[in-house]
């Protein structure tokens, strides 16, 4: 039996709303002869069971074992092309293929000004809209079609294809280039997080100088920079230069609201500009202005006017609440967040199918940082566990490595020592051999190592000590990063003036209010 969530067919049929069920059945009823077809019939039994089963489709006589293969295909195919068809989908790109498509077919038919005329207004749209791959792709039909009907329309049209062509193609080499490099450098954030030391540093300046192209920046469209400040965004995380990392994320946003259109055309691009942003802003601890933006996408995300599909609605999920989880962190409220655990439990589950487990483990994280703050020590450690049980995360090593050690730590508060010392080998081996064994980690272990040999009365001054220590390590280059995943100072700070976390960062936050 194979997964639900593995047959592509299945989940396709699961993911469509009402009325683009009702939509396929109407596409499909347009001729008399497909009512009775047996891919309608299909879709009907899929759309009525819950999990995909193969045995309950050869047990209700559609279509023999031989069969299923081509028709799920067929079916597939068929619900594809009703989605195109549907005005929701009909954004700019698809129009511009289509209008590509309709040209091609009345040049094979050799009604070539016909073609041209519709070329020659695809172009123009493709290019206003900054989708220049498509407008390449319809210079060069035209250059097809002059080679074969002269209009004499315009006495330099091949000297005006041939310059137009350059163009295009120049600003399209441009924009691969520097989405490869932002591509590799999101990959390298992924899979490895932060530079740990001098080593990965040079290696990730070097690769970044070496791989950047030069440009000019006048010369650069909106499509390129958009990409331009992609690629410096991740660099500036990779280097953990959060202020290099405000300053291009506000880049990247204040470039949508210069072209307003673009936020319509682009909205996957300009729901992660904005996440970016607020995560910038979560770093440099600019509290104020943290709320100031998540109030204004969740604005422009509910308008009527912002594009609504089933991509754009598990995006905004994801980012409009681990950011409202970011803001309950940065003003110590943890207790006003709880209410979010089952909103983000619930667009879990609803989502799961367009949200990568690297996301959804993120989102645990901060549900167990959340209750950590809360004093909640065993709910930290559940969503914890789902973390650290997950034997098929292969990517961001670093939040596996913290979701550790801070669940040794809610362990400790939550008096459940009995299981520390095995906890603190297996975290240490797993430390060791993700080569991710630096100065915090090291101190928290030993001290929660030693925790058996302290008296009651000492533990104060013990606190005191691995507070002293690892406050050196709260603004260095490398070491930093531990205290993105945990406030392990206002914790230690808890303990030393016996006020709950939470109180602490309040109090922080207050100072630092921007």
């Amino acid at each position: 039996m194979t997964n639900a969530h593995k047959d592509a067919l299945f989940v396709l049929v699961k993911s469509l709303s009402k009325s683009e069920k009702r939509q396929f059945k109407l596409y499909v009823g347009r001729l008399g002869v497909n009512t009775d077809a047996k891919f309608l019939a299909l879709f009907n039994l899929l759309d009525k069971v819950k999990r995909y089963d193969e045995k309950v489709i050869m047990a209700s006589g559609i279509v023999k074992k031989s069969q299923l293969s081509n028709l799920k295909a067929h079916l597939y195919k068929q619900i594809l092309v009703s989605l195109r068809l549907n005005p929701v989908n009909q954004n700019i790109r698809v129009q511009l293929r289509e209008q590509l498509d309709f040209a091609t077919i009345l040049y094979q038919k050799g009604l070539y000004k016909q073609s041209l005329k519709i070329l020659d207004k695809a172009k123009y749209t493709a290019i206003e809209n900054e989708e220049k791959n498509i407008a390449y792709e319809i210079v060069e039909l035209e250059k097809i079609i002059e080679t074969q009907y002269i209009t004499r329309s315009i006495p330099d049209r091949a000297d005006e294809l041939a310059i137009q062509a350059k163009k295009l193609s120049e600003q399209n080499v441009m924009t691969s280039k520097l989405s490869n490099l932002s591509l590799q450098l999101y990959g390298l954030m992924l899979k490895v997080g932060y530079v740990r030391n001098d080593e990965d540093l040079n290696t990730v300046k070097t690769y970044f100088k070496k791989q950047m192209p030069k440009y000019e920046i006048e010369d650069l469209g909106f499509r390129e920079k958009l990409w331009l400040y992609k690629a410096h965004l991740w660099y500036s995380f990779l280097i953990q230069d959060f202020l290099s990392c405000y300053k291009y994320a506000k880049k990247w946003v204040a470039l949508f609201y210069e072209n307003e259109k673009m936020i319509n055309l682009n909205p996957v691009f300009y729901l992660k500009g904005n996440h970016y942003l607020l995560e910038s802003l979560f770093f440099v601890k600019y509290s104020s202005q943290f709320k100031e933006t998540l109030q204004r996408l969740e604005a422009i995300v509910e308008s009527k006017d912002f594009p609504k599909n089933d991509n754009i609605t598990s995006l905004a999920f994801l980012y409009i609440n681990a950011n409202r989880l970011n803001l309950h962190f940065l003003e110590g409220t943890f207790e006003k967040g709880l209410y979010l655990v089952k909103i983000i439990e619930y667009g879990i589950n609803k989502h799961r199918d367009r949200l990568d487990a690297h996301h959804i483990m993120i989102l645990y994280y901060k549900i167990a940082c959340l209750y950590f703050g809360t004093g909640d020590n065993k709910n930290c450690i559940l969503y914890l566990k789902k973390i650290i049980d997950n034997k098929n995360l292969k990517m961001r090593e670093d939040l596996m490595c913290f979701a550790r050690v801070l669940s040794l730590v809610a362990h400790y508060e939550a008096g459940m020592d009995y299981h520390l010392e095995l906890q603190l080998k297996s975290t240490y081996k797993f430390l060791l051999k993700m080569n991710d064994l630096h100065a915090v980690q090291k101190e928290m272990i030993k001290f929660l190592r030693n925790l058996g040999n302290i008296y009651p009365h000492e533990l104060r001054n013990e606190f005191q000590k691995l507070y002293n220590e690892l406050k050196k390590y709260e603004n260095h280059p490398y070491e930093k990063r531990a205290f993105l995943y945990l406030d392990i100072l206002s914790w230690l700070e808890s303990h030393l003036e016996g006020k709950p976390v939470a109180q602490i960062i309040r109090e922080k936050s207050k100072k630092l209010t921007r």
